[in-house]
């Protein structure tokens, strides 16, 4: 009885390889439909983006004919968080590395950012402090290495112009932490982030990266009201958390 049972053992080998064959097959046809289908999304997106740019260029102002004030703050915060809940998901085949700009991951030494791209820029403030804004990217002089940027804030919007010293490129990706954890700041790492309800970045220590692909950073800012000199943790979308090249403070 055994001997009869043994001699099944080759069928059943075949069988499950076959099965095991077919079912990779189908998967990877499944990821090329959703890769095709991501793609598809992309370009869509960056259509878009291009009319909203053309529709913006149609009605430049010039330094004799400042912009009305079109967009009220809760409108453009609504709008902030919607660029970070669509921002893409980094999905890459087995072994390949995240790419720059996404998540954590730096933009390449030669990078030059794109009409339209959102960034941190650092700007003196009206007082004369310097900040750093959110601000969006209008040209880029190849002769003078310089940027025109316009302050995102539609209620004090102004023209900088601005060495690419001063220009952090926000993440044009999400990292994925469950496959691609080294493309996260990590705990305790010094950054710049975005502070909920404002257009504006402020030095943070990540207190915990996220965990999940939806999952946002928990941040704690620097803040001198607070006895050990920093917030409560906020969360802050991957989209607006990018390296800070300063010291942590003393």
């Amino acid at each position: 009885m055994q001997t009869e049972n043994k001699s099944h053992f080759p069928i059943y080998r075949t069988k499950l390889r076959g099965l095991y064959t077919t079912a990779k097959a189908d998967a990877e046809a499944e990821c090329s439909i959703l890769r095709h289908a991501l793609d598809k999304i992309a370009e869509i997106k960056s259509l878009l983006e291009e009319r909203r740019i053309a529709a913006k260029m149609a009605g430049v102002y010039s330094d004799s004919d400042p912009p009305r004030k079109t967009m009220r703050r809760g409108v453009l915060m609504t709008l902030l968080q919607q660029s970070a809940m669509t921002l893409p998901l980094w999905i890459g085949k087995p072994g390949e590395s995240p790419p720059p700009l996404c998540g954590a991951t730096p933009a390449s030494s030669d990078y030059v950012a794109k009409q339209g791209d959102k960034v941190a820029a650092r700007v003196k403030a009206v007082d004369g402090d310097e900040q750093w804004i959110l601000a969006e990217v209008v040209s880029y002089n190849h002769s003078t290495n310089k940027y025109e940027v316009d302050d995102i804030d539609e209620e004090g919007k102004e023209r900088h112009t601005l060495s690419r010293r001063r220009i952090i490129p926000l993440p044009q990706w999400k990292a994925n932490p469950e496959t691609d954890p080294e493309a996260l700041f990590s705990k305790d790492q010094l950054v710049l982030a975005l502070y909920p309800q404002t257009t504006c970045f402020y030095r943070a220590l990540i207190h915990t990266p996220p965990h999940r692909p939806q999952d946002d950073y928990s941040v704690l800012f620097e803040d001198t009201s607070y006895a050990d000199g920093y917030s409560p943790p906020l969360n802050v979308a991957q989209r607006y958390v990018v390296a800070c090249k300063e010291n942590k403070k003393k």
